[in-house]
């Protein structure tokens, strides 16, 4: 990257990791005639962000004998009248589902390409056996952001890369996009948030950056940065941001030797151009672990770590899940 991009990426990055810490919540309360509870979400996120909502419920006593009725439910953003996006909700614990206080969670990605200036809610949608399906609307603010734009000047290597249209190559785009657009609602592995992956703050490239790529044949295109290049030397130690599984460890060309674990249902962090891997598929791993070192395989114009989220299989702004997105109660 550029020098003289660093000071301008890096003042950028701290605005945002000091709005990061700020989570805007609030907490609605609903009662029907066999049940009630509490949503609590934040309601107010910027393009690139997301949308989290956590239900708790409580049925009426005589539900308490034979286990609360099954139910469903579903978060969903409306662009004013128009639906554009939707989520189920799971359990957050499995053991609560048979009891008559369960817990949902929900989440849903918001596009950078979002515009602050049109109009944005929330609606929850709730059925049961019990009682007819209820609808909730909440209200819900979406913050303006701004994104870098760049030009990189690849070399012979890098701009071959790019442009790799081979069968592997589209393989293994393919088998990461299935991985992503898996949802398993009894994959809870983690409702902390996450940590830097290293303990590096520096940044050389950031999330939601608006990349051009000039080849060495005179031919470009464009594409958008889906997470953040910490400019850390080969080999330093890369680690889990969060509890999870171990979904891919393997060297893929234009990612290089690459990590993805699953933390939550449709929620993924990926870790790229490591020099090497500590951990392999299907393996359980710790907040803090040690998964890889960092390095500059695939492509890359030099050591640094790519890490990146992704939520429902679109990229997030990694700092966004560093809060306490699930709003989880504190432990006695």
């Amino acid at each position: 990257m550029k020098h003289d991009l660093f000071a301008k990426r890096l003042a950028g990055a701290v605005i945002l990791l000091l709005a990061a810490a700020l989570l805007p919540a609030a907490t609605v309360s609903f009662q029907e005639e066999q049940y009630g509870g509490t949503i609590t979400y934040n309601e107010a996120a910027k393009p690139g962000e997301a949308v989290f909502a956590r239900m708790s419920l409580k049925f009426a006593r005589n539900f308490k004998k034979r286990g609360a009725p099954e139910m469903a439910a579903v978060l969903q953003l409306y662009q004013g009248g128009k639906k554009i996006d939707s989520a189920q909700f799971y359990f957050v614990n499995s053991k609560l589902r048979r009891q008559t206080a369960p817990e949902l969670l929900a989440g849903l990605p918001l596009s950078t390409w979002l515009s602050a200036e049109e109009g944005y809610s929330i609606r929850i949608l709730f059925a049961t056996g019990a009682s007819p399906e209820k609808e909730m609307a909440l209200p819900f603010t979406l913050e303006g952001a701004e994104y870098n734009s760049e030009t990189l000047l690849l070399d012979d290597k890098n701009s071959a890369i790019k442009q790799d249209m081979s069968a592997e190559r589209l393989a293994q785009i393919e088998r990461l996009n299935a991985i992503l657009g898996t949802i398993t609602p009894q994959d809870i592995y983690t409702q902390k948030p996450f940590i830097r992956p290293v303990q590096s703050t520096r940044l050389t490239a950031c999330f939601g950056d608006r990349r051009i790529y000039q080849y060495t044949n005179g031919k470009s295109s464009t594409s958008l940065h889906y997470g953040n290049d910490y400019g850390v030397p080969e080999g330093t130690d890369v680690s889990a941001c969060g509890d999870g599984r171990v979904v891919m460890a393997e060297f893929r060309i234009s990612t290089g030797w690459s990590v993805v674990i699953e933390h939550l249902p449709g929620l993924y962090s990926l870790y790229y151009h490591l020099s090497a891997l500590s951990v392999s598929e299907g393996q359980m791993v710790r907040q803090g672990e040690k998964i890889g070192a960092s390095g500059s395989t695939g492509l890359a114009t030099g050591p640094h770590l790519h890490w990146e989220v992704r939520l429902n299989m679109c990229a997030v702004r990694p700092e966004f899940f560093m809060q306490d997105f699930t709003f989880q109660e504190p432990e006695n």
